[in-house]
């Protein structure tokens, strides 16, 4: 996937208490740095995340799958571009693709670690699979640059 193609960025500031004793960011931070820019994601669709997509389909996502490749490391007090959008849209699941960028002091010119997140909606009560809703997948098309698979 090419930067161009995703449509939603979060900047970031790597903190102390995110940094290991390798003095990298430990790994399982980059969880919560693409958990940060899922719900930016929300917000920018325009259904912040829980009460808006709760409330309004009376259905809540749930993580499915994570995967990440650790391809480069960010340091203490370097500036992130956590990069987010929907790549696929199944019948009842999404497929978030996710890069992190460093942008300062020195940009890294290629992603430092790269993820996907699989959501499945589902009725909350019952915690069965439901079909997404329709009115949730012309948001997303339409806030896309590339449609979702």
């Amino acid at each position: 996937m090419a930067r161009d193609d995703f449509t939603c960025s979060h900047p970031l500031r790597v903190r102390w208490s995110e940094v290991d004793m390798q003095k990298i960011v430990f790994n399982g931070n980059y969880l919560n740095y693409f958990d940060v820019a899922v719900a930016e994601y929300w917000r920018a669709i325009g259904i912040p995340y829980p009460q808006g997509y709760v409330d309004r389909y009376s259905n809540d996502v749930y993580l499915r799958k994570a995967t990440v490749d650790y391809l480069g490391s960010a340091r203490y007090d370097e500036m992130l571009d956590v990069l987010v959008r929907v790549a696929r849209l199944g019948r009842t699941s999404m497929t978030f693709a996710f890069e992190i960028w460093c942008v300062a002091p020195v940009p890294s010119g290629k992603p430092l670690v790269t993820a996907e997140f699989v959501y499945v909606n589902a009725d909350p009560e019952t915690m069965t699979p439901a079909p997404l809703p329709e009115a949730l997948r012309e948001l997303i098309n339409k806030y896309e640059r590339l449609a979702p698979a």
